[in-house]
């Protein structure tokens, strides 16, 4: 396990104070899985920006014309 030294504005390092105390654990977890968190949702973002690269408009409409148009089943009406 790495130690990792950072400057973080006093607002935040309250507020994780606050938050491990509420979890019952420690800050070293809560910053740890909010740097996890943050983390996860910019790599999503970003596979989501490299599937949209390779997206093409012309394949989805061949896909939307293969769909069958009937009415929408009991319940999924908008």
């Amino acid at each position: 396990m790495k130690t990792i030294e950072a400057q973080v504005p006093d607002y935040l390092a309250d507020l994780a104070a606050e938050a491990a105390v509420k979890a019952k654990t420690t800050l070293d977890q809560i910053v740890a899985l909010a740097l996890s968190s943050q983390l996860s949702a910019w790599k999503v973002r970003d596979d989501m920006e490299t599937r949209a690269r390779r997206g093409n408009p012309d394949h989805l409409r061949e896909i939307l014309d293969r769909v069958p148009d009937v009415p929408p089943l009991p319940g999924d009406e908008l």
